[in-house]
């Protein structure tokens, strides 16, 4: 028996693997675990701003190890729903900025499977810690340092299991996608009803078991996923180093990140102080029962599920009927236009709402135009800064890739925090701003710089 025969991950380059829905069986395997990562991660981020507002910060605070230091070096003394915000905001933030240093550690020592364990074991970790009130602080480190060597890694090998020039890959990130959906659609309806109906530690305990369910599939997954670069020894080869085109490629991703970051500003806000809006204003009793407000994150994963699928065949109709679609960033410059039109559905229901309770219809249409706007931009986003990455660096530009979200989520805890003294007219306005200076960005990026900065990007499918 030959070595590649012992160990089928080690043939992984050599095969035509189709066996999930034309795709490699390892996609299914990544899917569903990226799914059990993203309902851990989601339970989390559902319940973390109302966990502070409704219950740690007005009735718990000096039970939180360190928290009362924290507000006074971090914070400059910050009460209430504005701290809440800030702690949510930088939360957040890290969760999307420490997959830059799980990237390198991947790259560099540990290779992508010994890094995805670890990160999925912490994250674990972090989730059964949110249990105690006074590890809560312990808790939000452990899940960062959990998705940092989690999350861009495990993108990563989705990008792996496809030759250059394989024309699949696009559409493997939006099944991919379509998995995180899923997920995001089951925990605030799982994690959110346990916590804000039973108890706000049942709702995290359930994140963390999931999240060991995810960790047991990923270990099962092992055949049919790319070998690590990483610690394979000399039978291996050198490590691929980077070439004079590469930097092109890299200079492209520099360019995008902050673009992205402000692009993505409304849909960040979702989880934060769109939901104490939504808490406080929104008309959520039907029939003598008052709904958990996570619901609203259930409506908002629902509508980004069924746009994923529907975009995803209105192109495909679109360009079999035509011929032609656009390109990733004139995708891009699409969903920033629909963002500015979810954006403007929340104004519309904060001058609409008089002096009761504000009804579903402007809610629900935010979620869905916003739900466009998001199949247009993250899948598309994700699977250019896939093509853009050199193979010396793959998990590292990934890393980077989430770094938009570090400052888009870094910009969202401030920006949300003003939501408590702003005009909420005004609040919402300025995030139809921020879609817009995306939109205008993205436009500039394609026609003025795309065709020296990613020309490039082709150049190994061409040689493939």
């Amino acid at each position: 028996m030959t070595t590649a025969e012992a160990t089928p991950e080690l043939d992984f380059e050599t095969r035509d693997d189709r066996a999930f829905l034309g795709h490699p069986k390892g996609l299914g395997y990544l899917s569903f675990v990226e799914g059990c990562e993203r309902f851990s991660y989601y339970s989390m981020q559902t319940l973390l701003v109302l966990y502070m507002v409704n219950y740690l910060l007005p009735q718990r605070f000096d039970a939180v190890a360190g928290l009362g230091w924290l507000q006074q070096w971090r914070y400059g003394g910050l009460e209430g729903q504005p701290l809440a915000s800030a702690i949510f905001g930088d939360y957040t933030a890290l969760v999307y900025l420490t997959p830059i240093l799980g990237g390198i550690a991947a790259d560099r020592w540990l290779g992508r499977r010994a890094a995805l364990i670890a990160g999925g074991a912490i994250m674990a970790l972090g989730h059964f810690l949110m249990a105690f009130e006074g590890s809560f602080l312990f808790a939000l480190l452990a899940l960062v340092v959990g998705v940092g060597l989690f999350k861009g890694n495990i993108a990563s090998q989705v990008g792996e299991l496809y030759r250059d020039g394989d024309t699949r890959r696009a559409m493997a990130f939006q099944i991919f996608y379509i998995a995180i959906n899923v997920s995001v659609i089951a925990a605030p309806l799982i994690s959110g009803t346990l916590g804000e109906d039973v108890g706000w530690h049942w709702g995290f305990g359930a994140a963390g078991v999931v999240m060991v369910l995810g960790l047991a599939l990923y270990l099962m997954a092992r055949p049919w996923l790319p070998q690590d670069e990483a610690g394979r020894g000399k039978a291996a080869g050198p490590r691929p180093r980077l070439k004079r085109q590469d930097w092109s490629r890299i200079a492209a991703v520099v360019v995008l990140v902050p673009v992205l970051a402000v692009s993505l500003l409304t849909n960040q806000e979702i989880f934060n102080a769109y939901l104490v809006w939504a808490d406080a204003h929104f008309q959520l009793t039907f029939f003598g029962r008052t709904l958990p407000t996570s619901w609203m994150i259930t409506i908002d994963a629902t509508a980004s599920f069924s746009m994923l699928v529907a975009v995803a065949a209105f192109w495909k109709w679109f360009g079999d009927r035509t011929g032609r679609e656009p390109d990733e960033l004139g995708k891009m410059i699409i969903g920033s236009a629909f963002s500015m039109a979810a954006g403007m559905c929340l104004v519309m229901a904060a001058l609409t709402q008089g002096g009761g309770k504000i009804g579903l219809f402007w809610p629900v249409m935010f979620h869905l135009i916003n739900s466009i706007a998001f199949a247009h931009i993250l899948p598309v986003s994700l699977a250019l800064f896939t093509r853009l990455a050199p193979r010396a660096l793959n998990g590292t530009i990934i890393g980077i890739y989430y770094l938009a979200f570090f400052l888009a989520n870094l910009t969202v805890g401030t920006v949300g925090g003003w939501y408590s003294s702003m005009d909420i007219v005004s609040f919402w306005l300025l995030h139809v701003a921020s879609a817009g200076v995306g939109l205008v960005a993205f436009a500039g990026f394609k026609f003025l710089l795309a065709d020296r900065l990613m020309g490039v990007t082709t150049d190994r499918e061409a040689a493939a």
